[in-house]
């Protein structure tokens, strides 16, 4: 090989298509089901609300998943949760449309508006409706192109990250006091989950707080990638090496599908919450 031989440029693997399953269970306890979880197909053009489960091409549109755990009395917790998850449908897209029109907007800017947004609409129904006083929801949130995920959260739902590569990794942190003494390593995660504090939250959205500071972050993707999204019902039922088993052993012979799985596994090993999670494939 000669000396100054230019090398010819390794292209990266590109995703070329998402797989998605959703599921949720109001669990053993509760009489109704707080949480909202959302899947949506958008581009410059128009916006899709998908269902619980798909596959779609990943080369010319993006994709967002959430998922929201309401809180409050009556049902203000449910809607919370469903309020937060129309608002992601409305100004996610609108956000996406100025990206493509020039102006100026990182995903990071984007998305602490957009939980900006959902914080201040609660806020005001809460506030204007006594039936909807202290209604309150956490929200964790992954915006899906063709090269990364970014991702924003708040609260003590979770988004966990499962590369091809293998292991289990969570990206988002959980908005407790707990939760810090987890990530300082002060306590395990057997003494987190049983904490007797491990539900008291220190963040969310239409809560006291008068600002939102979202946690933000962006993963590069890789075929063979997987994702979750859960609220903490699927916590309270599950480690995070039975989550990852789920995740290691896809085929199931009842066909249930991984997020079912995963809800109906937790659910019986506790069932005290509600319950959701969203899985997402890189393929």
């Amino acid at each position: 090989m000669k000396k100054n031989a230019k090398k010819l440029p390794v292209p990266d693997p590109v995703a070329r298509e998402l797989r998605w399953f959703g599921w949720t269970d109001k669990g053993r306890v509760r009489a109704n089901n707080e949480d909202s979880f959302l899947a949506l197909r958008f581009d410059a053009q128009e916006v899709h609300r998908l269902g619980r489960l798909g596959e779609a091409p990943l080369a010319t549109t993006d994709f967002a998943f959430a998922v929201c755990d309401g809180m409050g009395g009556a049902k203000a917790g449910e809607f919370a949760s469903r309020i937060a998850v129309e608002k992601i449908t409305t100004l996610l897209p609108r956000s996406f449309q100025q990206s493509a029109k020039g102006l100026d907007a990182g995903a990071g800017d984007v998305l602490t508006e957009l939980f900006t947004q959902v914080h201040k609409a609660l806020a005001y129904v809460g506030n204007s409706y006594e039936e909807c006083r202290g209604m309150e929801t956490t929200m964790t949130l992954g915006w899906f192109s063709p090269k990364w995920l970014y991702f924003a959260h708040v609260g003590d739902s979770r988004l966990y990250y499962l590369p091809a590569a293998g292991g289990i990794r969570q990206l988002s942190h959980d908005d407790t006091y707990v939760g810090w003494l987890f990530r300082n390593g002060q306590i395990n995660e057997r003494e987190a989950r049983t904490h007797p504090r491990r539900h008291v939250l220190q963040k969310s959205l239409g809560g006291s707080n008068q600002f939102v500071d979202p946690q933000l972050g962006a993963v590069g993707l890789e075929p063979g990638d997987r994702f979750l999204l859960c609220s903490d019902g699927l916590t309270d039922g599950l480690y995070n090496h039975a989550i990852e088993d789920v995740f290691r052993n896809p085929t199931s012979a009842d066909g249930t599908n991984p997020a079912q799985r995963l809800v109906l596994d937790s659910v019986a090993a506790s069932g005290r919450d509600n319950t959701t999670a969203l899985v997402i494939e890189v393929r």
